[in-house]
């Protein structure tokens, strides 16, 4: 598929939110998953580097030209334009209540008998998601780990979140 008939493709309706990720090698990475499985736009906030940049395209090898992209200053300015579109937000990050990636059916964006537009927060390599942004956000989706380890990188948890909402948002079309 060309670049052009990418951008003319039916999406699905999936958001991909970074919050201060620092890593440009990430960044590429995450464009390079939200091209492979067709996500609607990629948001990035803060010190997230954006492209063009030789170290985003090393890992991205042309996803961040398919894929469409804003900049925001902060991720809270993000969830906001999110939330005026109707869009569920989650945060990717493990705290008390959140929703175990294996139960996301649970939750309204999977639930409910409408399509629902979702968006998805991945933080910072070292501080995770903005407390406010969690706080703003409408759930919090949690991949269970069971050994000694308690984090992943954050390119491999995008990896994993976004193909488990294609997979099920694919169901659905």
């Amino acid at each position: 598929m060309s670049v052009e008939d990418f951008r003319e493709s039916e999406k699905i309706p999936l958001t991909v939110v970074l919050d201060d990720v620092r890593s440009m090698y990430n960044i590429g990475s995450v464009f390079r998953t939200s091209d492979a499985f067709r996500v609607e736009e990629v948001l990035l906030c803060g010190i997230t580097a954006t492209p063009p940049h030789p170290e985003i395209h090393k890992t991205a090898l042309g996803g961040e030209d398919s894929v469409a992209w804003k900049y925001f200053p902060t991720a809270m300015e993000a969830v906001e334009y999110l939330h005026k579109k109707h869009t569920l937000v989650y945060s990717i990050e493990q705290c008390e209540g959140s929703t175990m990636l294996g139960d996301i059916d649970t939750l309204p964006v999977f639930s409910s008998q409408e399509s629902q537009r979702a968006a998805i927060v991945f933080g910072n390599e070292v501080k995770g998601v903005h407390q406010e942004v969690i706080d703003y956000s409408d759930g919090c989706i949690e991949i269970p780990q069971y050994g000694t380890k308690h984090s992943l990188n954050v390119s491999v948890t995008a990896g994993i979140v976004i193909w488990e909402f294609a997979r099920r948002m694919i169901q659905r079309i």
